[in-house]
């Protein structure tokens, strides 16, 4: 009875910030990523913004998430001769 359950908790975190972040089991989601791990991007925009790209999002029919991830990439290319 005083053993701790092994289950997390709804809004718990894992220990370890690699276990966080990495997910192995999850496949890429397009074939330009590169692979499965993924990290969170945190930035600052006013309300405003956040509204403004949330209306193009769905105004084009994707997740902010992936739409962002189209216009980094974009921005961002990797390069041939570097590693990705």
């Amino acid at each position: 009875m005083s053993e701790r359950s092994a289950k997390r908790g709804f809004a718990s975190r894992p220990g370890a910030a690699e276990t966080w972040i990495k997910a192995s089991d999850v496949p890429p989601r397009s074939v330009n990523e590169g692979g499965a791990f993924t990290a969170r991007l945190t930035i600052d925009v006013t309300p405003a913004l956040r509204g403004r790209i949330k209306v193009a999002a769905f105004q084009r029919g994707v997740t902010v998430a992936d739409m962002l991830r189209e216009l980094l990439a974009r921005e961002f290319p990797t390069d041939a001769g570097e590693p990705s």
